[in-house]
């Protein structure tokens, strides 16, 4: 009885492989690209706003980097997450880590902004204390990393792919 059990499920298996193998082949179902895999992080990259209104000018006082920022969300149904540790780059290697901790609830979610000011000022906002504008306005790749040095999260995006109303904000998960 075992065996004529573990056939049929070996039976079945061998049928469930080929068939999906047929649906690749004929373009019915698509494989799934590595970079599409979900990470297991609960925070992930919800979006940017690459482009901040206006000219571009990233002077100290008076610019307008603190409108660009990332937004990292905390997707978890259950589980606060504290930030402390997680880094934020971009494709040319510029970096921010979070060295305080900021906690987010479920559901919550931070704007890591350009420009000064504070880590966590309660506001769900987080300043990188840099004047320099991190994500490119033609487009870039957003990397958000765990304090394990793991990935929890990458997207990448073209403002003529990605963000078709032209606003200067691409949304990347819900």
């Amino acid at each position: 009885m075992r065996e004529k059990r573990a056939n049929g499920i070996r039976g079945r298996a061998a049928v469930a492989i080929a068939a999906g193998s047929a649906l690749v082949a004929t373009g019915l179902l698509a494989a799934t690209p590595a970079s599409a895999a979900e990470y297991s992080s609960a925070l992930k990259v919800s979006g940017v706003n690459y482009d901040a209104p206006g000219k571009d000018d990233n002077r100290r006082y008076g610019g307008n980097t603190y409108k660009e920022y990332v937004k990292i969300k905390n997707f978890s149904r259950s589980s606060t997450v504290n930030l402390k540790g997680y880094v934020v780059k971009d494709a040319a290697g510029h970096s921010y880590k979070f060295t305080k901790n900021h906690y987010l609830q479920p559901g919550d979610y931070v704007k890591l902004r350009g420009g000064y000011g504070t880590e966590s000022d309660g506001k769900n906002v987080a300043y990188r204390n840099n004047a320099n504008f991190i994500w490119n306005n033609g487009g870039d790749t957003i990397y958000l990393y765990k304090p394990s040095k793991s990935r929890a999260d990458v997207h990448a995006y073209t403002k003529s792919r990605n963000d078709r109303d032209g606003n200067g904000y691409v949304t990347f998960h819900r």
